[in-house]
């Protein structure tokens, strides 16, 4: 088996990488590639160097793998490891991640072949990443947002484990939205209608469009909502139009409408199973009207679409309130540094045992009446 690196995912053909990448949206090929093609990546600090195994002229596996020059658009926050770093004279930058940029969602990041020897596969690819962290320097490797799988074999290979949360809805054979709401308590129920109640007396109506129906009028008002969200929290948009319309036929534009004017909209990405909620943005401030666009319009589409998961992006303890549960996501961490090494594992114990306690005074704040299984 032959591993190496390419700095474009435009030299690899694209069904050989899919055939890889277990139908998740964002280590598909058009996806990464779509970030590449539209500025999306260059500018921001991330130099494609995907690491890829050939078995003779077939892919064996691969990983979606970058060269990073700083921690943003990462959201498995490392800026006190860099920080540490320079206080004791020694460069954090560049680094190697494994992850989908600017994309805070769990899948495969270590892809392999079906049906072949994948543990021996995965093994290569990380001691792969290991290999070119020494070649080039670099001080890390880390894996973001791992799924269970190779998480296990990251641990079992060394990588250090660090883990933190997001609020994630689940599909319970749900027949419709009351039928979901049926399975609250009274007083969280409650509250849900009474936000609805309040988006619909304001007269705002909401609807989802598929991007590929999108008028050229609906693009520019979607991306500007997208544009203005980071502008009035002084942070940057990194994706271009160009590449929201690449990716037309997984996403899904959620839309409010008052007086026949889209006043507020979402951006959501849907797989196989899923919904991945995005970006949000508005031209006027309604009560409720977030929670509608983010959470209640996003549920009510899963229920259907007969999708089984609503994962509505990174943070956000509001999100339990409705309907939406803490859930573990997980990275691993290769530091080359023998010291530093040992010093982050350190820290992560004591941050996973915080972790822990946390998540018990977390879930005592679900919503549902009993356990979620029906």
């Amino acid at each position: 088996m032959k591993l190496t690196t390419v700095s474009s995912l435009a030299d690899i053909d694209r069904l050989e990488w899919n055939a890889l990448a277990d139908d998740n949206p964002f280590v598909q090929h058009d996806f990464l590639l779509a970030l590449e093609q539209h500025d999306c990546l260059h500018p921001w600090g991330w130099e494609p160097q995907y690491i890829v195994a050939y078995d003779g002229d077939s892919l064996a596996g691969a990983c979606p793998a970058y060269i990073k020059h700083n921690s943003y658009g990462e959201f498995v926050f490392d800026w006190a490891w860099a920080d540490a770093y320079q206080r004791n004279g020694l460069e954090y930058y560049p680094k190697l991640v494994i992850a989908a940029p600017f994309t805070p969602a769990f899948g495969p990041r270590l892809l392999s072949r079906k049906g072949g020897d994948e543990v021996m596969i995965k093994q290569r690819l990380i001691e792969a990443a290991v290999a070119a962290v020494d070649k080039h320097n670099m001080s890390t490797a880390h894996w973001l947002f791992c799924n269970d799988d190779d998480r296990e074999q990251l641990q079992q290979s060394g990588m250090l484990i660090r883990s933190d949360f997001q609020y994630h809805w689940s599909n319970d054979g749900y027949q419709n939205f009351d039928d979901f709401l049926s399975c609250l308590s009274s007083k969280k129920r409650k509250n849900i209608r009474r936000e609805r109640k309040k988006v619909t007396q304001a007269d705002i109506t909401s609807e989802i469009i598929n991007g590929d129906e999108l008028s050229e009028e609906e693009w520019n008002i979607l991306y500007d909502f997208y544009r203005i969200t980071f502008l009035r929290k002084s942070g940057t948009a990194t994706l271009s139009l160009e590449f929201f319309q690449a990716m037309s036929h997984r996403l899904r534009a959620i839309f409010a409408r008052h007086q026949n004017r889209i006043v507020a909209g979402a951006i959501c990405f849907e797989g196989n199973d899923t919904l991945y909620g995005r970006h949000w943005g508005c031209y006027e401030n309604y009560d409720s009207l977030h929670f509608e666009v983010c959470y209640y319009t996003g549920i009510d589409y899963c229920i259907r679409q007969g999708l089984k998961r609503f994962e509505p992006g990174a943070q956000g303890e509001h999100k339990i309130a409705r309907g939406f549960l803490p859930t573990r996501t997980y990275s691993a961490h290769w530091i080359q540094h023998p010291g530093f090494r040992d010093a982050i594992r350190q820290h992560l114990e004591y941050e996973a045992a915080a972790l822990d306690d946390y998540y018990q005074q977390l879930i005592m704040r679900q919503p549902y009446k009993l356990a979620q299984s029906r």
